[in-house]
């Protein structure tokens, strides 16, 4: 592996570089020694506050070597180097630490410091050249062990500059270089990327389908750092993994019980499939936020009478166990379900556990998510059955998009056999893997298990200083009589005690207990009737703006701010937000956020209050807009909003809305029959207002919320009435405000006499 040592800066703390003594001399050596003859990059602080804040900010860092005696040497330096120490260590256990110090103070250092450095060099013993060497050493050592198996091994192989006889044909990037084109390409990504790009053929890198040489060492150091007893990397989504888990384990005629909230991958494995979906169905509050299922829902005799009641299930398979269930958690919304608990119902009625968790693969390195994740350790339920997680990692982790990960934990009684679970795997996975991506894991995989807690708790401190700052913005505007946004969070915690206000609980309690995020009964801020205690909990780095307009109870101003106009204009400043509800629009706090990201959207949130407040015309506001749609032209963007706003009020959209989504179709026929028609060609598309007893054949998910309000094989009659009003409600809107098409999976639309009408696939009839 070819070593860039200047890469990796070695950081030297010491007051001694500008003093015109000895010591100073020698460092100034030393410098320049590392620089000129080892071939190292040297940063230097004159004080262990300041590197420490480098140490923070820079995780390229090399060696660091701290000279043990600036308090001595100067009376301004408050901090002990003790403390420095703790800091280094805090974020990384591994990075060589070298103390610089004189003879005689050897015998003063704390032996647990001792403990914890790498090594001890004099100020005035030894040659520049020796201990410029022995520095080099430990860099050297230190760069190969931050890179984990599978990535170091494809490094290795990148840099041996083979040359090659099989795929992929570029040859390692060569043949881009023979067309503009392709140099366009080679110049924009960079030698490394192609030279990586590899082909199965290379035997060193191992097999991802038989899971064997490094990058299977890779699969089974991922499964012990995420508490899984095994793990498989998917290079094609979790879409992918979800498929996966469901064709390894369930049948034609299986009985699965669903969250409806789930991805509508899940609702493609319940068609490839050909199981009968029986499902759970999800609490919503009055801002339309979509929460947890309630705990009754995984009882046995809950589950038993859906299946009872469920029309399409022959009777003679009604007696058959539930082969899976399907959870989606965390929910879109940042809702943690408590999977010990659900765990210790569900045991009882279903055969597998299975825990989408996409956008959750950070929750075991953190205590913030203690219980609340599929991978958990349980020292409650000593039967379970298999408990499948499939995560993507690429989401919230550093992996490249579409790596994700399949884990696996044993049931206590039954194990899930890796061979045949990797019969399906083949089904659905490539021949010709993407090496980068499979590195990517390996690395996300070091990351976390390096110094993921650190990592996470930076994150979750982040979006709680973002928190407390909009909340403290919000009360100020407030006692001014003026407006601004809020957050879903909870108004009050209970401190040392006694009920705070939340903007005043410190940022450091808020970001390292898990109880003030915990939805009770008691404190209904979350705005979910009938919450269990310590069932489910918000993920503090879920951001969930508010708008003014619909209040925690779904009563509706006067005056109201679509969220779809505030993330409109949030684009045009090159802010992107994660999903926009009615009045509500989310933000992932992730590993990647910077305080200057923070600054950027508060800057903008306020921008659009000042424009609002204003009443600027929206050819300022949203140019795009109205150069599409000229009937906004001279429209100033309060009245706009309000417009949208008291549309929605009066045509009861939410109230539609939440109707709509509290509804289970009966079902005519399976998902994967209906599906069957679209490969038969025998379907039609039909108009919505033509609806009536028809039978969709593929699902129909409105965004938002983004979850189905018809599956395919569920039947458009009396009992699916609310959801024939909501989506006649939405075509509605689409028509009286042009440019806020949304989208809805399933529904195609179509245009006559300058009006657009929803048209859905459906079964054709007889």
């Amino acid at each position: 592996m070819k070593i860039t040592k200047h890469s990796w800066p070695i950081l030297i703390v010491s007051k001694q570089f500008e003093m015109l003594n000895d010591e100073g001399l020698r460092l100034r050596a030393l410098e320049e020694e590392l620089e000129q003859v080892q071939e190292c990059s040297v940063l230097t602080s004159q004080s262990y506050e300041d590197a420490l804040e480098m140490f923070a900010s820079r995780a390229d860092l090399g060696v660091v070597v701290i000279d043990w005696d600036i308090q001595k040497e100067d009376v301004e330096e408050k901090m002990p180097p003790e403390e420095l120490l703790d800091g280094i260590r805090r974020r990384n256990r591994t990075i060589p630490v070298v103390l610089l110090t004189e003879r005689r103070e050897i015998e003063n250092i704390p032996t647990d410091v001792l403990g914890r450095i790498d090594d001890c060099i004099w100020k005035t013993a030894d040659t520049i050249e020796f201990l410029a060497g022995r520095i080099e050493k430990l860099l050297v050592d230190y760069v190969y062990s931050v890179y984990p198996g599978f990535f170091g091994m494809l490094v290795e192989y990148s840099r041996e500059y083979k040359y090659a006889w099989h795929t992929p044909g570029h040859m390692g990037g060569e043949g881009f270089l023979k067309s503009p084109a392709g140099v366009a390409m080679h110049k924009f990504f960079g030698e490394n990327v192609f030279r990586s790009d590899l082909s199965i053929s290379v035997p060193e890198l191992g097999s991802l389908l038989d899971h064997s040489g490094v990058v299977g060492d890779a699969e089974r150091n991922s499964a012990r750092v995420f508490g899984a007893d095994l793990t498989f990397y998917v290079l094609n989504g979790t879409s992918n993994v979800n498929q996966i888990i469901w064709r390894s384990q369930l049948i034609r005629d299986d009985i699965a019980f669903v969250d409806r909230n789930c991805h509508k991958s899940l609702n493609y494995a319940m068609v490839i499939t050909e199981a009968y979906p029986v499902y759970m169905v999800p609490r919503r509050n009055k801002r339309g936020i979509i929460g947890p299922c309630r705990l009754s829902e995984f009882s046995a005799k809950t589950i038993r009478k859906k299946i009872q009641d469920n029309k399409l299930i022959p009777a003679e398979l009604k007696k058959n166990a539930v082969k899976m269930s399907a959870l989606t958690n965390s929910t879109y919304d940042g809702i943690c379900y408590n999977v010990i608990n659900i765990k210790k119902e569900l045991k009882k009625s279903v055969e597998n556990l299975h825990f989408d968790e996409a956008w959750y693969a950070y929750a075991r390195f953190h205590p913030m998510y203690k219980d609340h994740y599929g991978m958990a350790d349980d020292e409650v339920n000593t039967e379970h059955p298999p408990i499948f997680s499939s995560q993507s990692t690429h989401k919230l982790l550093m992996a490249f998009s579409q790596a994700s990960m399949l884990h696996v934990k044993n049931g206590s009684h039954v194990s899930v056999n890796r061979d045949e679970l990797n019969e399906s795997y083949m089904m659905h996975g490539s021949t010709s893997p993407q090496y980068s991506m499979i590195a990517s894991l390996d690395v996300a995989t070091k990351m976390m298990d390096d110094s993921g807690e650190i990592i996470i708790s930076d994150t979750i401190l982040e979006a709680v200083h973002i928190r407390r700052k909009v909340a403290r913005i919000a009360k100020e505007m407030r006692k001014a009589g003026e407006w601004f946004f809020d957050m879903w969070q909870p108004r009050k915690v209970i401190y040392n005690g006694k009920p705070c206000d939340f903007e005043n609980v410190p940022a450091e309690y808020l970001a390292g207990n898990q109880q003030p995020w915990i939805f009770s009964p008691k404190d209904d801020w979350h705005g979910f009737e009938d919450m269990e205690e310590n069932y489910a909990m918000l993920d503090p780095i879920k951001l969930t703006f508010t708008t003014p307009g619909l209040d925690e109870k779904g009563g509706m101003s006067e005056e109201g701010i679509p969220a779809a106009i505030v993330t409109n204009y949030l684009i045009r400043h090159r802010i992107v937000c994660e999903k926009t509800d009615y009045y509500s629009f989310l933000l992932l706090n992730s590993m990647g956020t910077t305080k200057a990201k923070q600054g950027a959207l508060l800057s903008g949130l306020l921008k659009f209050k000042d424009l609002y407040d204003d009443n600027a015309p929206l050819e300022l506001v949203l140019p795009e807009l109205t150069r599409d749609n000229p009937c906004y032209r001279g429209v100033g963007l309060r009245d706009h909003c309000n417009a949208i706003h008291h549309h929605t009020r009066e045509h009861n959209l939410l109230d539609k809305m939440q109707a709509a989504f509290q509804v289970i179709p009966d079902q005519a026929m399976k998902p994967a029959d209906a599906y069957h028609a679209v490969v038969r060609k025998n379907v039609e598309y039909v108009e919505l207002k033509d609806m009536r007893d028809r039978v969709p054949a593929v699902m129909t998910v409105p965004y938002p919320p983004g979850i189905p309000v018809m599956m395919g094989g569920e039947i458009m009659n009396k009992k699916a009435a609310p959801i024939f009003d909501y989506l006649m409600a939405r075509q509605d809107f689409e028509n009286t405000f042009p440019g806020y098409e949304s989208d809805i999976h399933g529904v195609e639309r179509i245009e006559r006499d300058g009006k657009k009408y929803f048209t859905i696939m459906c079964v054709k009839k007889g």
